[in-house]
């Protein structure tokens, strides 16, 4: 399958890095095509990954995820073209976050939204699905570094994009057990509003190899 990744950071590159080892043919996106980060990440992944613009990404996957800030998603899907995302399968791993004084904060959308249901109202055609932005990129696509059942979130209006996204978080190393739908695009807001803990919890620890585990009480 096809992906393109929108993003060069530390989790596009993760991610793009980790579908292209399962085999996966990937396209790192960028504003310009000959971005230095995207094409060393492409030299070291080998040669089922590529680099171009967001526009050249969007038009050769059979999916994208969007890894990029969430103060820029939009403008990073704008990029890449309404007509080159409809009716795929978007994946959104980002949250709003900025740098203030030194330190990473989130930066709370107007309202009761998110940057997940911004998305999927800018781009209606598009199957937006939220998932993986509760947690450190390299547990994204190797759970097992954290011991327990700890868990993944999806949310998306689209229930065939939810599968298809839980199938890719399959690939992964997350049990379909684990994958808990919560719902709508609109339960993005809630996960996203994770994040002033998650932060809280990387500066008491002072590392990120950790994540959320939901225990129910037995029926």
């Amino acid at each position: 399958m096809r992906y393109a990744v929108l993003g060069t950071g530390m989790v596009g590159r993760q991610l793009g890095g980790k579908l292209v080892e399962l085999g996966h043919e990937v396209m790192m996106g960028s504003r310009g095509k000959d971005n230095p980060a995207a094409l060393e990440w492409a030299r070291e992944a080998g040669p089922r990954a590529s680099t171009g613009t967001f526009a050249e990404a969007a038009e050769f996957g059979d999916a994208v995820i969007e890894a990029v800030g969430g103060q820029v998603a939009r403008a990073a899907l704008e990029a890449a073209g309404a007509e080159r995302l409809a009716g795929k399968l978007v994946i959104d791993v980002s949250n709003p976050l900025e740098m203030t004084d030194g330190d990473v904060r989130l930066v709370v959308p107007e309202g009761q939204d998110s940057v997940g249901a911004q998305l999927q109202r800018a781009f209606p055609e598009a199957r937006v699905v939220k998932t993986l932005n509760t947690l450190n990129a390299s547990v994204m696509t190797d759970p097992a570094l954290v011991p327990g059942e700890h868990q993944v979130f999806v949310s998306g209006d689209d229930a065939a994009a939810k599968r298809e996204a839980v199938e890719l978080l399959g690939s992964f190393g997350w049990p379909a057990e684990r994958v808990i739908d919560l719902g709508g695009i609109e339960s993005a807001r809630a996960v996203e509003l994770m994040m002033p803990l998650w932060l809280t919890l990387f500066r008491k620890h002072g590392d990120a190899m950790f994540n959320w585990q939901i225990q129910r009480a037995s029926s």
